[in-house]
């Protein structure tokens, strides 16, 4: 019989400690919405919940859950080192999706799901990125964070690795021993509550001819198509291919490009529209919202006209973001292929 590899062991304490970590964290966002979220007695550590006061007119009041992940953006943040920014790619995808409808983000839950906790300075660095940024992207989209789940699954989740690296871990591996250069590997996941007034919901009919088509700026990549990006700077740039600099774009790497953080809309469409709390004034007249990711413009925009049964016209485009030209190119995909995988605009 075959000599079976060795379980790797999960390292309670220090997954302890990144808790900790993510938890003090999330308590930190609590000011955003000043006494939406209370700790519910000081005997329950960790016990959160919402008050019922806080939820004004709530028999005319909606609540849901949305759901989204990082998706493989990942990858860029563990090849250049930096995690400081993977949250507001995180809370894009989540809270940008549920003002589509009208619903204001108020809340969020996430799960780290990580390879492996190695208690080295560069694990303890990422975590407290992570940390970091999950405390800006909330204050953003002005939410609060209710918790600092993590995970430990070892190779269940992948993720990058060096050459180098990846013939250490094999080393490793058989022999039992932990891999000295490991690097911190993991998937990001989070749940997005959200409320909304049954007088401001979105669902596209009372757009009207003549209705005026706004569309918001996005400086690069937000987490959809990344496949193909990580694949075309590979095929055409090699494996360090986040530190290469084109000349054409700057004097930022390929890396640093791919990794343009999400813009978090959320906050600014919420107060737009007005939010779940009618005494709160619009500040615009809004009948429908697209968030243009997987599926591009023809897609996301097509199903926020569906209801009226509209056409739009772009007669005033925003500029495409050079990086994703550049990828355009090197995948070879026709104008219409590109839209559908990428936000433009």
């Amino acid at each position: 019989m075959s000599e079976r590899a060795p379980i790797q062991e999960v390292n309670i304490e220090l997954g302890d400690d990144v808790s900790k970590m993510l938890y003090e964290a999330s308590k930190l966002t609590h000011q955003n919405r000043p006494g939406f979220l209370v700790e519910y007695h000081e005997s329950f550590s960790g016990f959160r919940a919402i008050p019922g006061s806080v939820l004004k007119d709530a028999d005319n009041l909606l609540l849901n859950l949305g759901f989204d992940g990082v998706g493989t953006k990942v990858e860029v943040a563990e090849r250049l080192e930096d995690h400081s920014v993977v949250a507001h790619d995180l809370f894009a995808m989540v809270c940008d999706d549920a003002v589509v409808r009208g619903a204001e983000p108020v809340a969020i839950g996430s799960i780290l799901d990580v390879r492996q906790l190695s208690d080295n300075e560069y694990t303890r660095r990422a975590v407290q990125e992570l940390a970091t940024g999950y405390i800006e992207a909330a204050k953003k989209a002005n939410v609060v964070i209710v918790n600092g789940e993590v995970a430990e699954l070892g190779d269940r989740v992948g993720g990058y690795f060096t050459p180098s690296s990846r013939l250490e871990k094999f080393k490793a591996f058989w022999s039992g021993k932990e891999a000295q250069n490991d690097r911190f590997n993991y998937n990001w996941g989070a749940a997005v509550l959200w409320i909304a007034h049954k007088d401001r919901i979105l669902t596209g009919h009372n757009i009207k001819p003549g209705d005026a088509l706004i569309g918001l700026a996005e400086e690069g990549f937000r987490s959809n198509g990344l496949t193909d990006v990580r694949k075309a700077m590979l095929d055409t740039y090699g494996k360090k291919w986040q530190n290469v600099v084109v000349d054409d774009l700057g004097e930022s790497s390929l890396g640093r490009l791919v990794q343009q953080p999400s813009t978090i809309y959320s906050r600014f469409v919420t107060e737009l529209n007005g939010g779940y709390d009618l005494e709160t004034e619009p500040k615009a007249r809004i009948t429908g919202v697209a968030h243009i990711t997987g599926g591009g413009i023809p897609g996301k925009l097509g199903r926020m006209l569906e209801p009226s049964g509209l056409a739009a016209r772009i007669d005033t485009p925003l500029p495409t973001p050079q990086i994703i030209k550049h990828v355009q190119r090197l995948c070879d995909f026709a104008n219409t292929t590109a839209y559908r995988k990428w936000v433009r605009e």
